[in-house]
């Protein structure tokens, strides 16, 4: 419902900013907009309840961490001599109540591209439309969307390295931009400051959460490729949940990564492959995205499932990512690759599984990201390396984590032979080499 404390002295015409995926007020491409715009403006933010009813467990850190987000733009809002308005309903509703409420003549947001956000956006702007309500959204979590990075014959990349190419050529021949939103701070709505709704509120628990800080000191990125890979060791940016909910704008670390890290800015271009795989294809939602994986003669062993999900599958480097997972809402990079190999050929287990616990733990869980990440661990997605890649997680153990130091970080009690191995690896590779063989050769 609108909050009871809503401004009741705006009675001249407001625009709004919706505020999505781009929690921030500097570089901000729609809030640059709207700033600029005719009219005063107004923040919003909604807690939409089509997503927050889908979530099982209460005490969600992603809804910690937008909380603690909004409650921080608020506080600078403030200072402002303005306020952020939050909502807690579907969006539709939402919007259904603040056209009642305020004078509104246009809206403002940030373009989104998961298929759930595509259509709640069409249902909006069709509903602004009839009262004559412009809705203008913006490309700002991306530095190329959608259909921007193309083949010659107009069709989308489907290889990285020739998308990653041509993306490096387009950016070179653009104008780097950075959107000084708060220039135009003054043209905010002048209100009382507007209470936010508490997590019990909103239906959700407070809990303790560590987010990683965003890490992007010259001397990190400069030495990523050489520490990336390596868990115990603070080597990775954890740019992950800052660029997911736009407490960070691309702009700013694709201008660095241009600068200090070719290897850095390949896995930020990779995560903009993967949005735009998702546009284009947007079946592999639920499906393969090689179609004839689909028929993967899946084990599904729910027991087994149980072990990898609680780390207990007795190979160290999984369960100590598992562990670390379930304690944080966090897995080191590298360790991710290794624990969705291991479930998917390992124990031959859907990758939607896993998939799925990995979208439920996340704090950096990003729909597009997560997919072809699970999907290139099961040799399913868009991927020019055949199937028959399969990490042997104690050979990986042994090179990225040599002094055990982030095995022993997450498994305490950890000795060797802490644990049976669920499987034995050279059984597992085998089994799984001859149930992708003959069900990719069965189609």
């Amino acid at each position: 419902m609108i909050n009871s404390a809503l401004p009741d002295g705006i009675k001249t015409p407001i625009n709004i900013c919706w505020l999505r995926r781009d929690l921030r007020l500097n570089d901000n491409r729609a809030l640059y907009h709207a700033l600029k715009s005719s009219f005063p403006v107004l923040p919003v933010f909604i807690f939409d309840t089509h997503i927050l009813n889908h979530l099982s467990d209460k005490k969600d850190r992603r809804v910690a961490f937008i909380h603690q987000t909004l409650e921080q733009i608020n506080a600078v809002l403030t200072e402002y001599g303005t306020s952020l308005l939050v909502l807690h309903d579907e969006p539709l509703h939402a919007f259904e109540k603040i056209c009642s409420a305020f004078d509104v003549r246009e809206v403002f947001a940030s373009h989104d591209y998961e298929p759930y956000a595509i259509k709640r956006d069409a249902g909006i702007k069709q509903f602004l439309f009839q009262k004559n309500v412009p809705f203008h959204t913006y490309k700002d979590q991306v530095i190329f969307e959608r259909s921007e990075v193309m083949k010659s014959d107009g069709t989308p990349y489907t290889i990285f390295t020739p998308y990653s190419k041509k993306w490096k050529q387009k950016y070179a021949e653009q104008k780097s931009i950075i959107y000084q939103s708060n220039k135009y701070a003054h043209q905010f709505v002048k209100t009382k400051p507007l209470a936010i709704p508490s997590l019990k509120e909103i239906g959700f628990q407070k809990v303790n959460i560590h987010i990683p800080v965003l890490n992007i000191q010259e001397s990190t990125i400069a030495t990523y490729h050489k520490t990336r890979d390596i868990p115990s060791v603070n080597g990775t940016s954890f740019a992950g949940i800052h660029l997911r909910f736009g407490t960070v704008g691309i702009r700013q670390l694709v201008q660095l990564a241009s600068r200090v890290s070719e290897q850095w800015l390949n896995e930020l271009i990779w995560r903009e492959f993967f949005m735009m795989i998702l546009f284009h294809f947007p079946y592999v939602v639920q499906r393969s995205f090689k179609k004839k994986y689909d028929h993967i003669q899946w084990r599904n062993n729910e027991a087994e499932f149980e072990l990898w999900c609680k780390g207990k599958t007795g190979y160290a480097l999984v369960d100590a990512g598992m562990r670390q997972l379930n304690a944080t809402g966090w897995m080191h990079n590298r360790v991710r690759m290794i624990a969705a190999g291991f479930l998917t050929k390992h124990l031959l287990i859907d990758w939607r599984w896993g998939e799925a616990y990995f979208a439920e733990k996340l704090i950096d869980y990003e729909l597009a990201s997560n997919n072809g990440n699970w999907q290139w661990s099961a040799g399913s997605g868009c991927d020019a390396a055949p199937y028959f890649r399969i990490f042997n997680p104690a050979a990986q153990a042994q090179k990225f984590d040599p002094q055990l130091a982030y095995i022993k970080t997450w498994i305490k009690d950890f000795k060797p032979g802490y644990l049976p191995p669920i499987v034995a690896h050279e059984f597992a590779r085998k089994r799984a080499l001859e149930v992708y063989k003959k069900s990719v050769k069965e189609i």
